[in-house]
């Protein structure tokens, strides 16, 4: 049973591995950074862009409804409804929706982490000057958030609980369904920033009471940059102030000279413009191709390559900072030593081909589902002990 089961799991990645060009030239772990895109992504971004130089916008009622259909994947893969998913140009614009559509009072503030990307940072601290806002920065411990430092962070005043689902710099996983929980509770927005983990892991946005959510697509979902995914929950749609109105943000956008301002009443206000189509075309291609190998799956193929990793790292001497537990992490692992400095190991590794990344204190490893524990056991291979 065993050898049948390494067998249809060597077919699997096998099968998958033709669609990632990407293979043939590099052991590719950086998905965490820009992740290479698909054959079928590439053909489909193709279609588009012959379309549109052989036929101009004759097709563009086909654009739309390929627009629909990326919205409804999208959904799916977050456990929304489509009604709920905007698309964005990218993570920081559906942040910024969040941050400046919030009713905000003198006195209010906003708890976030230290180890936040700045996409998720900037936003927040812009809000100082205009509208009194604090906000909180919980430190990391150990390269954890810990959910006890978040809790002692709220208080009456708290009106945003932002995190991202896995921290950029330490792969750290953050436990969103109890957060979520809590601030249901107490009626805290909370607004999750999902590029680390969307494609990577699982996400229900329901389940863990999310009531907004930004994720490119260029890191995880395996999509070209520049096409990012947005949702909002219709519980709190109308207590969003859209400071983007846009001519596609109304109830009749192509009745171009009755002036009506009445938004729509979905989360597609806030698209306040034409879309990037060749971009959805793309993103709807990606994420179709993650549904069919599985989230599920995916996941459990992305501990097992990690756990391969961290061990092997642990074995040569290295330090690993991303937490071990598998509840605790994704996709993400980032490694150090006192011998070399990050710069010099990704060098190390990018002279044989192996691309990766540094960040934070260290390097830092993201494979995807197709990569191979051959691929794993080269990387480690080629790392020095120390």
């Amino acid at each position: 049973m065993e050898k049948k089961m390494s067998s249809e799991l060597k077919t699997f990645i096998e099968d998958w591995r033709t669609e990632f060009p990407v293979t043939k030239s590099y052991v590719y772990m950086n998905h965490a950074g820009v992740a290479p895109i698909s054959s079928r992504v590439q053909k489909a971004m193709v279609a588009f862009v012959n379309d549109a130089t052989v036929n101009g916008a004759v097709n563009v009622e086909t654009w739309g409804e390929t627009a629909e259909l990326c919205r409804s994947n999208a959904a799916q893969l977050i456990n929304a409804d489509a009604t709920e998913v905007a698309f964005m140009k990218n993570t920081t614009q559906g942040i910024l929706i969040a941050a400046n559509g919030i009713d905000w009072n003198d006195g209010d503030n906003v708890v976030t982490t230290s180890v936040e990307f700045p996409a998720n940072v900037y936003p927040w601290w812009s809000l100082k000057e205009r509208y009194g806002v604090e906000t909180r920065m919980v430190p990391e411990r150990e390269g954890r958030i810990l959910l006890e430092d978040i809790i002692a962070a709220v208080d009456e005043k708290t009106r945003v609980v932002t995190i991202s689902h896995v921290e950029f710099a330490s792969g750290f996983r953050n436990d969103i369904k109890a957060l979520g929980k809590i601030c249901s509770e107490q009626d805290i927005w909370f607004v999750v920033d999902a590029i680390q983990s969307l494609g990577a892991i699982e996400v229900d946005v329901k389940a863990c009471h999310v009531d907004i959510l930004a994720a490119d697509g260029h890191k995880w979902l395996l999509a070209p940059e520049g096409a990012a995914i947005f949702y909002c929950t219709k519980d709190k749609l109308e207590r969003i102030i859209n400071t983007n109105v846009g001519w596609a943000s109304v109830v009749n956008p192509r009745d171009f000279l009755n002036y009506d301002l009445t938004q729509k009443p979905d989360a597609t206000r806030f698209e306040e413009g034409s879309y990037n189509s060749v971009g959805l075309y793309g993103l709807n291609a990606a994420i179709a191709l993650l549904i069919e190998v599985g989230i599920s799956q995916i996941e459990t193929r992305l501990l097992h390559l990690t756990t391969q990793l961290i061990n092997g790292l642990i074995a040569k001497g290295y330090r690993v900072i991303t937490p071990r537990e598998e509840t605790e992490r994704a996709g993400i692992v980032v490694f150090e030593n006192n011998q070399h400095t990050p710069t010099e190991l990704f060098e190390l590794l990018n002279n044989h081909n192996i691309i990766t990344a540094e960040r934070g204190r260290g390097v830092r490893v993201s494979p995807h589902f197709y990569n191979t524990e051959s691929e794993i056991a080269l990387l480690l291979e080629v790392l020095p002990d120390v």
